[in-house]
This record gives structure tokens, sequence and C-alpha cells, in this order.
């Protein structure tokens, strides 16, 4: 193994895609989750949206039961969506299928949350709030109720925006005391990485369209140097980090890891049709993870 192999051998790597165009079929995304462990990748991570952009009418298939599909047709990679609007979520609702899906998979469910988007799109259409400030409250509301859900112990809660009465939601999570959470936010707007440092992981973009990107190796490390000063606690703690690579990537993805990052995303550029059709996805799947 070279120096630089063992250096990097935490890494992870995972697929996303989108819930809409050929994804939104539970069928495909099982087959995608199928050739993803076959070719060794660590997860499979799907997007969470309603509309999107509403004017463009697609279709979209609820990334809970494209999940459950995926968890059936495997039995090692990590499963989740990036990320779950939780603002847009009631929280018990919420809670039943991350539950639900982390005890059908056996623990391998990641939850990654954030406030989502388009805001106008995804929450105004609806009647929802879309006062940012509003949406963070009901974010961080929101996160406590599901880690408190998730124990399986009676919870009663009486907050700004949410009220339960001793209720306890049965089955827990497989995983003890839940499964890992990450928070997603634009760099370099620190709120939401001051709130990612008081979880388990942070899925950062850096900038507008810049999903498919690889972000630089500065951004990088200034952001793990930022979540380290925060960091509450000292567990595990992932920084995700994606764009679009060759399956030799080595002068890719290895910079970035030294400078923090731990997992690598492959994603495609957002508004392309490699994005949101199949065989462009499986093709790359099949090359496997970058080899570092």
């Amino acid at each position: 193994m070279s120096a630089r192999t063992a250096q990097h051998a935490g890494v992870r790597y995972s697929i996303n895609i989108p819930n809409f165009g050929d994804f939104a079929d539970p069928r495909t995304v099982a087959r995608v989750a199928e050739a993803a462990e076959r070719a060794g990748w660590d997860g499979l991570f799907v997007w969470d949206h309603v509309v999107h952009v509403r004017s463009d009418r697609k279709s979209f298939g609820d990334p809970w039961m494209l999940l459950t599909a995926a968890a059936l047709a495997t039995s090692r990679i990590r499963l989740g969506t990036l990320v779950t609007p939780v603002p847009r979520r009631r929280p018990q609702q919420l809670a039943r299928q991350v539950a639900t899906l982390d005890v059908l998979s056996g623990g391998r469910v990641i939850f990654a949350a954030g406030l989502g988007g388009p805001v106008d799109d995804e929450y105004g259409a609806f009647g929802e709030p879309t006062d940012k400030a509003v949406l963070a409250e009901r974010l961080d509301e929101g996160l406590g109720l599901l880690e408190r859900y998730w124990s399986g112990e009676p919870v009663t809660h009486h907050g700004r925006h949410y009220r339960v009465e001793d209720v306890a939601l049965l089955p827990a999570t497989a995983q003890r005391p839940r499964p890992p959470v990450w928070i997603a936010g634009f760099w370099p707007n620190r709120r939401p990485m001051r709130r990612a440092a008081r979880w388990d992981g942070a899925v950062p973009l850096f900038g507008p369209g810049s999903h498919g990107r690889a972000p630089s190796v500065e951004d990088v490390r200034d952001l793990a140097a930022y979540v380290r000063r925060h960091r509450e606690g000292d567990g595990p703690f992932e920084i995700v980090v994606g764009g679009a690579s060759p399956a030799d990537a080595r002068d890719l993805v290895g910079p970035l890891a030294d400078a923090g990052a731990t997992w690598w995303d492959e994603r495609r550029m957002i508004g392309t049709e490699e994005n949101e059709r199949l065989e462009p996805v499986l093709r790359r799947i099949e090359q496997g993870p970058p080899a570092l």
C-alpha cells in the first residue's frame, strides 16, 4: 500500500442522485444501489425535493420509498438523503420514516438535514413559511425532536413551533443512540456550519451552482478549521464534499482529504442530462470509487 493510500484509507465514497428524472422510479434506484455496492462504493444518497423548480413539471419519487428499495437490494452501503428539509416536514412523521428505514436496513441510515430550497417553490407554493429565520428555528427545534423520538422514550415538548404530549415513537432506530446527523449549508455562511458542529457531520456547498464541481482545497481547509473551533464533543465528525470525478482522481480527492474531507460524494452537474439519467450514472458507478 502506498503512503497516500494508507493516509486516506478512512475516506469513504458515495453516489449522489436526484429523486426525479430516471431516479423517480424505486426500481431504478434499487438497480443503482445494487451496482454501487457491487463496485465498492460506501454510500448512496438521494435528494429530497417535492417539486424543486415547479415550472419544470418533473416527476418525483418520495425519497424514503426510493431508499427502501435501495435497502432491500443491498446489505452493506450506507443510505440517506442529501438533504432533507426538516422545516417542511412534520417531525413525528419524519422520525417514523427514518426509524423504519434504519430498522429495515440493519442500521445503515445517515440522516442529512438543512433548510432546502428553492424556498418559494418548495415552501411558498404550498402555503408554508418562507422566512429563512423562521425555517432555521424550525430546523433546530425539529432536529431536537427527532433525536428524542428516535430514542423510543416518551417525549413531551412545548416549543415555539411544535408541541408534543407524552408520546413514545416505537420502534426506536436500530442505531443507538441514533443515526448520524449531518447538516448542510453554503460555505462561507457561518451559521449552518456552527449548527453542523453540534451534530455529526457537515455537508457544505461552496456557492450557488457548485453541485457537481469539486471545492478548492483552501475552502475545505478553512471550513474544517472553523468546525473544529466550534465542535462540541470529541466523537467522529464527517466533512462531505463532492463533484464529478474520473475513476483515477488521486490528484483531486487526495488533497481534499488532506484538507479535512472524510467523504467524497460523486455528483453529476446539476441541470444536466447526466444528472438525471441512469446510463451515465451507472457507467461512473461501474468504474468504482476514485483510486487514491
